[in-house]
Order: C-alpha cells, then structure tokens, then sequence
C-alpha cells in the first residue's frame, strides 16, 4: 500500500533518446508510474496506485510464464517483445482514472466504462509515439514500436473495460468474451492479470483490494470514519452503513463470478496451458474459497455498522495510506 518513491524513478531518463527498445520500454514505465502517482495525489485513488500497477504487473508475470511454453501457439509474435509490451499494459493500463461529475452528497462516486482506458491510451500512445519522433530524428528509419506494438497495448488496455451483470451482480470485461475477432494474447493476460488477485493471491489480498476500492470510490467517508462523525448521526451512521453492506455482498458475488466465468475466459488456449493456470496459478478459484468468502463475509441485513467497519478495516487503511488524509 506504500505510494511510490519518486526518488526511485531515474526521471533523467526521461528526457533522453533510448538507445534500444528495451530502454524505450523502461522509458514509458517510468513515465506511466510518475502519471499514476499524480493521478494517485490529485484524485485520492487508494486503489488505482502505483501499487495496483505493481501488482498487476506481477500477475501478469506469472500468467506469461504459465502459457510461454505453449506460446508459439497462440502467437506468432516475438514472445520477448510481447513480454516487454505486457509489462507496459501492466504498469500503465490504469494510468488514468476519469469520474463523472459527483454531486449528490454522500454518494459513491463513478465512472463510466472505457472512458479512463480510453484517456490512458490516448496519453501513452502519445508519449510512445514522441519517442519514435525523437528516435526517427536522431537515425533514419529506426522505428521503436512499430504500429503492430501500438495496436497490441491499445487492445490489452481496452480489454481491461468491465461491465457489471446484472445476472450474476458482478463485473466481467467483454473483451474476453468476444467471438468477432480472436483474443490476443497479450489482452488476455492482462484482462485476467487486472482482476486476477482473488485467483492468483488468496481471500487475504481479495479483500484488502476490496477495501482499497471502496475507500477509493467513496472519499467522503475518510473524515467520517476518522473522526468517528456517524456515532452522533443516526442518517450519517445508516448511510455508511448501507454502503458498506452494499460492498460487501458486491464482494461476495464477484468472487462468485471469477470462479464461474474462468473456464470461459480461458477458452481458446491450449489445454496445457489452461491446466497449469487452473491448477497452478488460479488455484484459489475453487469452492472452498467462495464458501470461505461467504461464510467470513457479513452480509445480513441486520448486520451492524460496527461489525462492517471491522471487516473491511478502513481506519487502518486510511492511516497507513496517509498521504490523502493530510491535504
């Protein structure tokens, strides 16, 4: 949950031609981290954070190191490179978060599908596309990504869009189901990297993320729960209390759903690849796991705001997150 270390990103690199397209990759991590940080400090993102990207990037990692062995089967692409563009749709898929205007008071705030990946894609295109500039000024014809890479990262991006069903009351990303056109491989990865922690990490992170989103989502809460204000309110107290049951019994279906829909979205790979990834990597999309959420998760509709604060533990995500809570 720590926010980035500026000092940690060499933003002379910045500024300089890169000599190969490995440094070039490096190049547009470092410049996606520092968008994110800004991003995280201007619009109180507790999830979508330079950590969420860190993570992502990992599970990312171990999904491609589960299909690499099949991998000329599904693409006909370097797989190096094709690592080098997953690593970049990993760290700056969420580079930007765009919200509709909020006014209603003590309300989540919201987003309207593919609008911040749109915003993303359009900021890292543009920042790739300054570096082949520089590059085609400097030697003639040197091409560091190539139209090919650029059409890769914006589908992976796009892939990440989520849909809420109504069906099933969770989110799924249509990207993975579609049948006009086949799934990349790279898009895949990423689509199943970004919502994969329930899967690959456990109940543990699942519900950390949960609560990250929720405060994320709901910033007016900060100062509530802080200053401990919905004890003297009995509206105030009830509000937050039905939004917190809200997420909670959201948590309990999305969980749900990633153990329903995985089959579907893995459809299209090879069958190697799909029983290492059920069996190594989402070994935690099982039935013990949904039974554990549903049995752990509070839910009932007399459930007390006291019990609901506890669970999701939001006054020690505030305070160890402090970097909004002292603007």
């Amino acid at each position: 949950m720590s926010q980035l270390n500026r000092n940690n990103l060499n933003t002379k690199n910045l500024a300089k031609l890169p000599g190969s397209f490995e440094e070039a990759v490096t190049m547009v991590k470092n410049f996606a981290l520092l968008e994110i940080q800004r991003e995280s400090e201007q619009k109180q993102l507790y999830y979508h954070s330079c950590d969420h990207a860190y993570a992502v990037r990992q599970r990312a990692d171990i999904i491609f190191q589960a299909i690499e062995p099949f991998g000329q089967e599904v693409t006909q692409v370097s797989l190096k490179r094709i690592k080098h563009l997953i690593d970049i749709c990993a760290i700056a898929h969420d580079m930007v978060q765009e919200f509709l205007p909020h006014t209603e008071l003590h309300t989540s705030r919201k987003r309207e599908p593919g609008v911040s990946e749109a915003a993303t894609i359009s900021k890292l295109i543009n920042y790739i596309a300054s570096l082949n500039i520089k590059s085609n000024d400097q030697k003639a014809n040197r091409i560091l990504f190539t139209d090919s890479d650029l059409q890769i990262i914006k589908e992976a991006i796009e892939a990440t869009i989520c849909l809420y069903d109504f069906a099933d009351n969770s989110i799924y990303q249509p990207y993975l189901y579609s049948t006009a056109k086949k799934i990349s491989l790279p898009a895949r990865i990423i689509a199943l990297a970004d919502i994969g922690s329930l899967g690959i990490e456990g109940i543990e992170a699942y519900f950390q993320e949960g609560s990250l989103i929720f405060l994320e989502e709901n910033p007016d809460i900060i100062s509530i729960i802080l200053n401990e204000e919905y004890k003297n309110q009995p509206e105030l107290s009830e509000n937050l209390r039905q939004r917190l049951l809200q997420r909670a019994r959201f948590q309990v279906n999305f969980a749900r759903g990633r153990k329903a829909r995985f089959a579907s979205e893995v459809t299209g790979l090879p069958g190697g690849a799909i029983y290492v990834l059920k069996h190594n990597v989402f070994k935690f999309l099982n039935q013990d796991t949904i039974k554990k959420i549903e049995s752990i998760t509070p839910t009932a509709d007399d459930t007390l705001l006291e019990e609901l604060l506890e669970f999701f533990d939001l006054k020690k995500l505030i305070k160890y997150n402090s970097l909004f809570t002292n603007n």
